[in-house]
């Protein structure tokens, strides 16, 4: 959880807090006051939402990256130790049929 999402919650519970007072003693601009802090705080929450869904995509994908990396590399070695043994195989052939 990230400090927008954290910060969203508290405003939007101060929010709550405020409207019910102000319905409790009859003062509408205190009541519209917690409103307002409710739909801020939404607002700061679901921002806080969006930033962490992108970091874990970003790190997802970073993830992916990494691994098909390693994977091309390992094969990349692979055959170049297969082309390696393929010539002295060749080699050898060549020596003993000299």
């Amino acid at each position: 959880m990230n400090k927008e999402q954290v910060s969203g919650k508290l405003e939007q519970a101060t929010g709550k807090v405020k409207e019910k007072l102000g319905e409790t003693l009859n003062n509408q601009r205190l009541a519209n006051s917690g409103v307002t802090d409710q739909v801020k705080g939404a607002a700061k929450e679901v921002a806080g939402n969006i930033k962490e869904a992108a970091k874990d995509h970003y790190e997802k994908q970073k993830d992916e990256k990494k691994e098909h990396a390693d994977h091309l590399r390992e094969r990349i070695s692979e055959k170049t130790q297969d082309i390696k043994d393929h010539i002295n195989q060749k080699i050898e052939e060549h020596k003993k049929s000299a």
